[in-house]
């Protein structure tokens, strides 16, 4: 026979079982959905885009609710609230849970495009040299070498046939076909023409006269020393040098540029010089033209570097031929002239990488050559 504690135990037992079984059947009723007790709704629904926010489950005895906090963006939730505590005994007591009123975690703030890298500038493109002037060919100014030969004629019926290198003929009294043939017949052709005295034949003479003159010159009664510091002066100086282009010659032998050193009659000093025939050296090389200093031995070693190559008179007679060396030296020819009627005493004794010829003082046709 069943005791009257078993009894009642039993009934206690059915109680609480009935009592589970109506919570359910409410539950169901009211739509609650199966992870939601009638006791422990979670508060605080989820972001938009974020998971369902759980609610409380059952409390662990007497434990206190979650208290799940907000993803990024989200604003604070709601803990879950704590489920009813189990005790022993009959009945069971709802202990809230801990309400969960954390704010949620701010949400990161989204990075900015980042700008993107300025480019970096490009490398600029060097100027190549500047290259030299040419010629009226088209072509580099001539820079002779050492040992080029030559035939200086500034009188007379010029002869053409010589077989040589270079042409030394005057400026006023060659035509442009003159030229032109030898150069057809592969000769280089240089121009002469005084750049320092007054000359009364030719054909800008009447503007020189003009000008400022000087002393006549030693020998040559009819020339008279120009004011080379003039500008007058280096104007009708670079009309002869655009002449020249004209013409289409290869260089200019501009001559008496060592005024300065002789009876002048009108001061100039070795300065004067200088600048004189840096100008005469300047205005060449921008028309194209090969310049040559002629005779100047007390100016080689300083102008060396401007002129193209050097013309001299008679440095075996004078014993001089050593200050022209620095053309040499530079590897630009000599041209060397002495004055006679024969080679003895004269072509044993020129320095060697000149290019001598021996002349009579008329400068026409006649010319011997060293061998």
């Amino acid at each position: 026979m069943t005791s009257a504690i078993e009894a009642r135990a039993g009934l206690a037992l059915r109680s609480v079982t009935f009592f589970a079984l109506w919570i359910a059947a409410v539950g169901c009723a009211s739509g609650l959905s199966s992870d939601q007790s009638l006791f422990g709704v979670g508060s605080g629904g989820a972001m938009a885009g974020q998971p369902a926010v759980p609610t409380g489950g059952v409390g662990a005895p007497g434990g206190p609710g979650s208290i799940p906090f907000g993803g990024a963006n989200g604003a604070g939730r709601a803990g879950a609230f704590g489920g009813t505590s189990g005790t022993s005994g009959a009945s069971a007591t709802a202990a809230a849970g801990a309400s969960g009123i954390s704010s949620g975690a701010l949400g990161g703030v989204g990075g900015n495009n980042a700008s993107g890298a300025s480019g970096g500038a490009g490398a600029s493109t060097m100027a190549g040299a500047s290259g030299s002037n040419g010629n009226s060919n088209g072509g580099p100014i001539w820079m002779p070498k050492p040992g080029v030969t030559w035939q200086w004629q500034l009188t007379g019926t010029l002869d053409t046939s010589l077989d040589v290198e270079m042409y030394d003929i005057d400026l006023f009294n060659s035509s442009k076909a003159t030229i032109e043939m030898l150069q057809g017949a592969g000769r280089v052709v240089v121009c002469y023409f005084s750049a320092g005295t007054y000359e009364p034949d030719r054909q800008d003479s009447d503007e020189l006269a003009q000008t400022p003159l000087g002393s006549v010159l030693d020998g040559w009664p009819d020339e008279k020393w120009l004011d080379i510091r003039s500008s007058e002066v280096r104007d009708v100086i670079a009309a002869r040098l655009d002449v020249a282009a004209s013409k289409g010659c290869d260089g200019v032998e501009p001559d008496n540029v060592d005024g300065y050193d002789n009876d002048n009659g009108l001061g100039l000093t070795r300065e004067d010089q200088l600048d004189y025939d840096r100008f005469l050296a300047a205005e060449s090389h921008k028309r194209g033209l090969s310049v040559g200093l002629k005779n100047s031995l007390e100016l080689v070693s300083t102008l060396v570097s401007s002129f193209d190559w050097a013309l001299d008179e008679e440095c075996l007679q004078y014993d001089e031929c050593d200050d022209l060396q620095p053309f040499i030296a530079a590897g630009k020819a000599v041209f060397h002239c002495e004055y006679s009627t024969r080679t003895n005493g004269i072509c044993g004794e020129a320095p060697d990488g000149f290019s001598t010829i021996i002349k009579n003082l008329d400068l026409d046709e006649f010319r011997l050559e060293c061998p």
